[in-house]
């Protein structure tokens, strides 16, 4: 972090000074039909997501999930609310019905998010900054999939990463947060969201089926991709064998999310996820990063389908911050 500045006040403090008179407001949808997607790919939130997704992906770098890093008082607090929404789905448990897929009790315990959102947010948002509880609560309640469709996917991800950036925005979260950012909250969001899948038996929103990365993740696999960059013996070939997954997943996120794949798939893995098969094939670590990460611009962060899946109101927060 820079110094103080000339009045004494250090840039987090001065930042939020200057946030505690913002006009917060309740986002709205921003991106509404394709050709709307040229004005999300020219502003500054779109620059501001992309450069905190590589931010991160750079910190993370030949790390493992286990090294040691600093927690806050923030990030402590974020935990917090991630084990209260992991004790509602306990609470929540799933209801008998006809079909297989899209169990109602999803909405139940989506019910109690919605009303409970703001209040969990504001439990992390010091009071000078309250505000922008009424935003921030909009990206977390978008962050664990549609009530309507009972289903999950990369945009409800999105929101989730959007929610930590504008966390960071406001100075919440801070440059010495990054390591625990990754490893501490988004893991343990990567935790609830899978238990959420598998007790509700949520849908893959917008799923490529075979030819997608995965049914509902890709940033565990960009950040978990950076953290394997130049390691002595695991090479990409490795995480198709189950051995080598099932002994360090819980070091490395990459691993976790395949061995998450190979307990909800059954059949060869060349056949029920091609994608992640073919990358296997790169020689190193480094090329499969850079690749994952211009996949996620170009079908990611960059398709129309993401708004309509979850991310609907990024532009609404940080374009304005």
């Amino acid at each position: 972090m820079a110094g103080s500045s000339e009045s004494g006040s250090s840039p987090e403090e001065e930042m939020r000074i200057s946030f505690a008179n913002h006009n917060f407001v309740v986002p709205k949808k921003e991106i509404n039909m394709f050709p709307d997607m040229g004005k999300w790919k020219r502003s500054k939130a779109y620059t501001d997501y992309i450069g905190f997704v590589l931010t991160l992906n750079e910190s993370v770098k030949g790390k493992k999930l286990t090294c040691d890093y600093k927690t806050s008082a923030p990030v402590e607090k974020l935990i917090m609310l991630l084990n209260t929404l992991d004790k509602w789905i306990d609470e929540t448990p799933p209801v008998d019905q006809p079909s297989r897929f899209g169990n109602k009790a999803f909405r139940t315990w989506y019910s109690k998010l919605e009303k409970e959102a703001e209040n969990l947010v504001s439990s992390v948002i010091p009071r000078e900054l309250n505000g922008a509880v009424v935003e921030a609560a909009v990206y977390l309640k978008e962050s664990v999939g549609n009530p309507t469709r009972i289903d999950y996917g990369t945009g409800h991800e999105a929101a989730f990463a959007a929610f930590l950036c504008c966390l960071c925005k406001i100075g919440v979260l801070k440059v010495d947060d990054q390591l625990a950012i990754v490893f501490c909250i988004f893991d343990r969001y990567l935790q609830v969201m899978r238990k959420l899948q598998k007790t509700y038996r949520m849908e893959p929103a917008g799923s490529q089926g075979v030819w997608g990365l995965d049914d509902f993740q890709f940033l565990p696999f960009i950040w978990g991709s950076s953290q394997l960059i130049d390691h002595p013996t695991l090479t990409p070939a490795h995480f198709v064998d189950e051995k080598v997954v099932n002994e360090h997943h819980k070091d490395y996120m990459f691993l976790e999310c395949v061995r998450f794949i190979n307990e909800m798939k059954t059949g060869p893995f060349a056949e029920h996820s091609n994608q992640l098969w073919n990358i296997s094939a790169v020689p190193a670590w480094s090329k499969v990063n850079q690749g994952l990460i211009r996949m996620y611009k170009a079908e990611v962060s960059g398709t129309f389908s993401l708004f309509i899946h979850g991310m609907w109101v990024l532009l609404a927060f940080i374009a304005r911050l």
